[in-house]
């Protein structure tokens, strides 16, 4: 009877869930929890007590170690996708109430016994996919750093080789410093300091330093503006930067706020369509301060906002460098109080927001 129940009530179960997951205050639902992670979490569910009809010790035994094999591959999957330990502990609990009251509601004929298998089952499934979630997320950390660090030896290596052939190249005088040779140093510098920052970002997030500061925006933008102007002219675009009026002051850690928005503005350079234009402006309420950058990539595919968001996510075709920048920019935003968002414009860009406690 719980089997045809929730086969029967799928759609139903499913809305409750995600209103339950929608209103947690923490962990906060990500966009593909509630898309993806709850309909597997039910479908799981509903499979297994499937096995249980007709529902002896022996079958039910069965379907408990079944519920827990999937549970593992769930817990893995999960933990691919980006979701927390947290999540999947929290998640379970939500379905596990949603189903509970929308039984009690229609009075449902469902016995004793089939509750008991299947907080059981629910149990099991926890206890799994914390475990492979945990193991899972343990390897990846330690792949990961193998991973970056052979990336940055990698990005390293290639930038500073292709300025040294371009520097010995200017020193023999046959090319001048305004010609594609003197560019190419250009930019191989500048990806390698882009690269270097990043990594003294994810030092200091990892090592807990923080050195807070009153910071004021004005002069903090101001700064900003002179190394990202270059950047926009050897890009070919119009970099648009707002006033920012006076006495608006934020207290954080200052290079890991200028680390985040560097990272943001190459971003909307790298993506930004040639001969286009990225607007940075600062405005502010009474208990906030908001950093927007908006850029012209085009939009983004639906449901894919929150993945620029994960560690090595790439959009360039051509796979240059880490895939860590917008990574390290939120974690390098929520670290001094604030929150880092983004919102698709379909067919014209992204906005980027900085969101910040104001002084």
């Amino acid at each position: 009877m719980l089997h045809d129940f929730l086969a029967g009530n799928r759609g139903a179960i499913v809305a409750r869930t995600r209103a339950k997951v929608s209103a947690r205050l923490a962990p906060r639902a990500t966009e593909e929890e509630l898309a993806s992670g709850i309909p597997l979490f039910l479908d799981q569910l509903t499979e297994t007590l499937r096995l249980l009809r007709p529902a002896s010790h022996a079958i039910a035994e069965s379907a408990s170690h079944a519920m827990a094999e999937s549970a593992t591959r769930h817990g893995r999957e999960l933990q691919m996708r980006g979701f927390t330990v947290a999540q999947v502990v929290h998640d379970y609990g939500d379905l596990c109430q949603a189903v509970t009251e929308l039984a009690a509601e229609s009075k449902a004929a469902i016995t004793v016994d089939e509750f008991q298998v299947f907080n059981r089952c629910l149990d099991d499934a926890i206890a799994q996919a914390v475990t492979e979630y945990t193991r899972t997320r343990e390897q990846t950390i330690t792949d990961e750093g193998m991973e970056r660090l052979g990336n940055l030896s990698h990005e390293l290596r290639n930038s500073l080789g292709a300025a040294m052939l371009a520097f010995q190249t200017l020193k023999t005088g046959s090319v001048g410093l305004g010609g594609s040779t003197a560019a190419v140093l250009d930019r191989s510098l500048r990806r390698a300091c882009a690269v270097i920052d990043s990594s003294v970002a994810q030092v200091r997030l990892e090592s807990g330093t923080r050195a807070v500061e009153r910071v004021s925006m004005r002069e903090f933008i101001e700064e900003v503006e002179v190394g990202a102007s270059m950047e926009a002219s050897a890009r070919h675009l119009t970099l648009t930067i707002a006033p920012v009026a006076p006495g608006l002051d934020v207290a954080v850690d200052r290079q890991l706020l200028a680390g985040a928005l560097v990272n943001i503005l190459q971003n909307a350079f790298k993506f930004t369509r040639a001969e286009s234009h990225v607007v940075l402006t600062t405005s502010a309420t009474a208990e906030r301060v908001a950093i927007a950058v908006s850029d012209e990539c085009g939009g983004l595919p639906p449901g894919k906002a929150e993945s620029l968001f994960r560690p090595f996510a790439q959009r360039s075709p051509d796979r240059k460098g880490l895939g860590l920048g917008l990574s390290i920019s939120r974690r390098s935003v929520e670290a001094i109080g604030g929150e880092l968002g983004v919102r698709d414009i379909p067919g014209t860009g992204c906005v980027f927001t900085i969101d910040l406690p104001r002084l």
